[in-house]
């Protein structure tokens, strides 16, 4: 069964990344617009079908109502493992840096982090198969076609994740609102993988006690959390500024290796 992509910039990257699409459905008259121009030679370069149709048809088709003009339909998206996301750190000569999401059930929300990953250079991320949004046409246009590039797992478990790469040396960071530990005391430039809750329930209890350490951003307004999107770009960020820069580290920087408690 074919997937619906959807949004210009993501059938863009979509048709740019080289991973099969079915078709175009294009709106007609779409050559004055430089992005949609470009879809169209870009898609008939690829030999991919490409159908002009009129707005009313391409609104009954979205699954989003944000069309833009254009709708790709492709094969359905193919989740990794785990250990892919490992490899593709090797493969990099990097050490890992994955973000592991618990129960992230807003496709914007998931777009937003997928697409944040891909721009911090992120190797993966990872997401249960439970209390959790799939990849879909709206995870794919909130992430402005990211999810073309990023390496996804999908796991029955986030906690047996979490041990899984544990035992592969990485360093399991939880972000939890009102710890004494603030995010930036923490150090990035280990393997780690950054373990984002939901907005209103935050890490849950099992997954809080199988992480290595907790941290938090700090709050100075009255709202008790950062969307969990935006949390994420801040962790993720701060890893990127301490990779980019380890002399910058804080003087007397914790170690890893206790537990979280």
């Amino acid at each position: 069964m074919s997937e619906i992509v959807e949004g210009k910039n993501s059938v863009l990257e979509l048709l740019k990344s080289g991973k099969p699409v079915n078709r175009v459905l294009l709106m007609a008259g779409a050559k004055s617009d430089t992005t949609l121009s470009e879809i169209f030679k870009l898609a008939k370069a690829k030999g991919v079908v490409i159908e002009l149709a009129d707005r009313r048809l391409l609104e009954r088709k979205s699954a989003t109502g944000k069309h833009q003009g254009v709708i790709a339909y492709t094969s359905p998206h193919e989740y990794c493992e785990v250990e892919d996301i490992l490899e593709e750190a090797k493969k990099k000569n990097e050490k890992p840096l994955i973000v592991l999401l618990d129960g992230i059930e807003d496709p914007q929300n998931l777009g937003a982090i997928v697409r944040t990953a891909e721009c911090s250079g992120a190797h993966g991320v990872v997401i249960p198969k439970r209390r959790a949004a799939p990849l879909t046409a709206a995870v794919s246009s909130a992430s402005a076609g990211a999810i073309e590039y990023v390496k996804v797992a999908r796991v029955p478990n986030i906690t047996e994740a979490i041990e899984k790469l544990k035992d592969k040396g990485v360093w399991v960071v939880g972000i939890e609102a009102g710890q004494d530990k603030k995010y930036d005391e923490v150090d990035f430039t280990l393997p780690t993988a950054i373990v984002i809750g939901s907005e209103g329930e935050g890490l849950s209890h099992l997954v809080k006690e199988r992480c290595e350490v907790l941290a938090s951003i700090p709050l100075k307004g009255k709202i008790s959390s950062l969307n969990a999107s935006v949390a994420a770009a801040v962790v993720l960020y701060e890893a990127v500024r301490q990779r980019s820069n380890p002399a910058s580290l804080p003087a007397g920087l914790p170690a890893a290796g206790g537990q979280a408690g």
